[in-house]
């Protein structure tokens, strides 16, 4: 569940930047500003916008390590629960076989 809260803040997050971007570009456009000044804004809102997917794509990875550990250790508990249900099993056979060797005998 947790894993699942941080792709949609990872998604909300993408889509404000996009948003503000588009939204940055439309006010350039309308704005009455020069050229030099427009281009010198637009330079500002990317560097930001880059600094803020940044921000985001760290943000993605350490939730995609945080999940990739605990399936990890996931595995490794299923793995040991099931080894011991194996040599358990190993047991029982092997009980099994002496029993039923010992009844042909008699």
């Amino acid at each position: 569940m947790a894993n699942d809260s941080g792709c949609a803040v990872g998604a909300v997050g993408l889509a404000l930047v996009i948003g503000g971007l588009a939204g940055a570009a439309m006010a350039l456009l309308l704005a009455p500003k020069s050229g030099r000044e427009s281009r010198e804004q637009l330079r500002g809102y990317a560097r930001r916008a880059e600094d803020q997917v940044h921000d985001l794509a760290g943000k993605a990875t350490d939730l995609m390590d945080q999940a990739v550990d605990k399936g990890h250790e996931f595995v490794q508990g299923k793995k040991m629960v099931l080894a011991e249900a194996v040599e358990a099993g190993r047991a029982a056979m092997h009980r099994e076989r002496e029993r039923l060797s010992g009844e042909k005998t008699s």
